[in-house]
């Protein structure tokens, strides 16, 4: 009897191929990083390795210009 009921719901309703299970925070996989914000990038924050990397990206970013 129970297998009837589910085939009329079946009928009734369709099947659902969606997305089953939890849902995913998109944001969970992404590693959260200093390295883009403007201190980082102009060595402002006192890091000997920032600046090293500031100079080399105004190196980088003069060196076609005249």
């Amino acid at each position: 009897m129970e297998e009837r009921d589910d085939f009329q719901s079946i009928l009734e309703n369709g099947i659902n191929f969606g997305r089953g299970g939890e849902r995913k925070d998109p944001n969970a996989d992404k590693v959260k990083t200093k390295a883009k914000k403007k201190k980082y990038i102009t060595g402002a924050h006192g890091s000997g390795s920032a600046k090293q990397k500031a100079k080399y990206r105004e190196q980088r970013a003069n060196r076609h210009k005249k």
